[in-house]
């Protein structure tokens, strides 16, 4: 076998994204299932600890301090270590190890310090490992499939997988706290286990052995998939706005005074009497979390279910458009709405209108750049989205703004996204209905089917 040969070391591809139980993307499925899985369990595990017990003016620069290192990394890797490891044998697969191994490790870290403020990096640490095992999956998928086409179905269908895990492990990480506050992360370390097995059956693969062509990189720069791109950046951040809004939300409150002690008890009895807040402020019950998780995790499944549905219906252009008006629509009822039913609510249509713009934005490269290698600039996305999310929870946690002024300003903010991106695509919109396929997969782009000629 000649090891120059780029296509020597690629898995040979699946007809179908579902395949066989030994397929390569069914092992790369599997791998994302329970990764997905054991992350829902930490959440959990976060959910019963210290994380969210502290006082939330006294946590919030530290959370700012975890979200500024969390986007270091990508800053860094996307350019720079990106590139080098595309071009290893195996390098996307290395990364999906360490990140999972590493994510183990960190789980068993917290089983120890569950109730100390170590929970803190550690939590932030894992947050990185999850973004970068991200974007190396993003990289690794495209070398999976067959074609174009079934790239995306694929990406829907990882979507869905883990929609199901996380709710899965939501639930199990459930029961486990039942048992005590580091269960759900003890269970967690067993299920990264698993997930480390399963990562060593993912196929070695070469993303991108030579560095990008003159044709690529303009292909890449046309005007629907730059105005896409910074919509769908717009619409991640949003995603970990809101993520990290609701968090400050359901975090504990402040602490009362002390009533041990009679001269303490008569000082609060006397505070009390005066209108002053002596018992503290308790923090949200522990189900509104859980039903926030839930709503979440719905949203994940039907913008997964969607969006394979619409793009046989409509151009990606509209469906991103439908996306972002989805946003602007739940966040300004939001707004009006009163106590968990808004956070259920904007958690609910953040994660549809995210999920479903991200598939669409897949399926336009592919229209778009079809000579492009699809790996290395999926990759190189992803990487520039999560680096949106964090800017976006950032900035949440850095204003300590009340969650019906957030839902109002994500409100107001999507308005203007709306206006722009309608008036930047009106010209990728207005382009005629092809009839006959010049791809050699035979596979047409998807325009609305209502335009096209039956008797041609």
């Amino acid at each position: 076998m000649d090891l120059d040969d780029e296509s020597s070391l690629r898995p040979k591809k699946e007809n179908t994204p579902s395949g066989l139980w030994l397929t390569p993307f069914a092992r790369l499925g599997r791998t994302h299932a329970f990764g997905t899985m054991s992350d829902a369990m930490i959440a959990v595990a976060l959910a019963g600890s210290v994380f969210f017990s502290v006082d939330p003016s006294a946590a919030r620069w530290r959370v700012a301090l975890y979200l500024v290192l969390t986007i270091a990394p990508f800053a860094v890797v996307t350019p720079l270590i990106g590139p080098l490891i595309d071009r290893i044998s195996g390098g996307r697969r290395r990364m999906i190890l360490f990140t999972t191994i590493g994510r183990g490790v960190l789980a068993w870290l917290m089983t120890r310090h569950i109730d100390s403020l170590l929970l803190f990096p550690e939590a932030f640490g894992f947050l990185v490992l999850g973004k970068s095992y991200s974007v190396a999956k993003s990289a690794v998928l495209p070398e999976l499939v067959r074609s174009d086409l079934g790239l995306v179905e694929s990406n829907a269908k990882l979507s869905v997988v883990g929609a199901l895990s996380s709710m899965a492990g939501a639930a199990i990480g459930g029961l486990a706290l039942l048992g005590g506050d580091a269960w759900p992360a003890w269970v967690a370390v067993f299920g990264f286990g698993i997930t480390t097995l399963y990562a060593l059956q993912v196929p070695k693969t070469v993303v991108a052995k030579k560095p990008a062509s003159a044709n690529e990189i303009t292909e890449l720069k046309t005007e629907s998939i730059v105005y896409t791109a910074a919509t769908m950046a717009f619409l991640r951040a949003a995603v970990g706005f809101v993520t990290f809004l609701l968090a400050f939300e359901f975090r504990g409150g402040d602490e009362g005074l002390s009533l041990s002690g009679i001269g303490e008890a008569a000082g609060v009895a006397t505070g009390h009497l005066r209108n002053q807040d002596v018992f503290g402020t308790p923090g949200a019950p522990a189900w509104h979390f859980g039903v926030v998780m839930v709503a979440a995790g719905l949203g994940m499944l039907i913008g997964a279910n969607l969006a394979p549905r619409m793009r046989k219906r409509f151009i990606e252009e509209r469906i991103i458009f439908l996306a972002l008006l989805l946003l602007f629509t739940g966040a300004i009822t939001a707004a009006f709405a009163l106590g968990v039913l808004a956070a259920v609510l904007i958690s609910f249509v953040t994660t549809i209108a995210g999920g479903t713009a991200k598939l669409a934005f897949d399926s336009l490269v592919q229209r778009d750049a079809p000579d492009a290698n699809h790996g290395r600039f999926f990759a190189k996305f992803e990487g520039r989205f999560q680096m949106s999310w964090a800017i976006g929870a950032l900035i949440a946690a850095l204003a300590p703004i009340h969650p019906h002024w957030g839902y109002a300003g994500l409100a107001g903010i999507s308005s203007a996204a709306l206006l722009w991106y309608h008036i930047a695509t009106q010209e990728s919109r207005r382009r005629a209905t092809p009839t006959k396929s010049d791809r050699p997969d035979g596979q047409l782009p998807i325009w609305e089917r209502e335009n096209i000629d039956p008797d041609q």
